[in-house]
């Protein structure tokens, strides 16, 4: 079955914080579904996570991504040092 959702929110995690963005109407198809559920709000206010600005959290996401790109790059340096050779996450459909 499609899912059609109103008033939705992306909650980004980064770390111990996370930050919600609004998104509004969201149409699902049916195929693209795994798993729907209800989410608990006395749970969800137990959490040890810091809700932050909108702002900040894609801040943080940014420099996380960055962080991660510059230590997958040391490596594929390290390995072209070695004589190894690691295919491209983009070039993998083609093997």
């Amino acid at each position: 079955a499609n899912l059609v959702l109103h008033q939705t929110v992306e909650r980004i995690h980064v770390g111990k914080k996370y930050g919600d963005i609004p998104r509004g109407i969201f149409v699902v198809r049916g195929e693209n579904v795994v798993l729907l559920g209800e989410i608990d709000l006395e749970k969800e206010s137990d959490t040890p996570l810091q809700q932050v600005s909108i702002e900040e959290i894609l801040e943080e996401q940014r420099v996380e991504q960055q962080a991660r790109q510059e230590s997958e790059k040391l490596k594929v340096q390290a390995l072209k040092e070695r004589g190894l050779s690691v295919p491209r996450a983009d070039t993998l459909d083609e093997y």
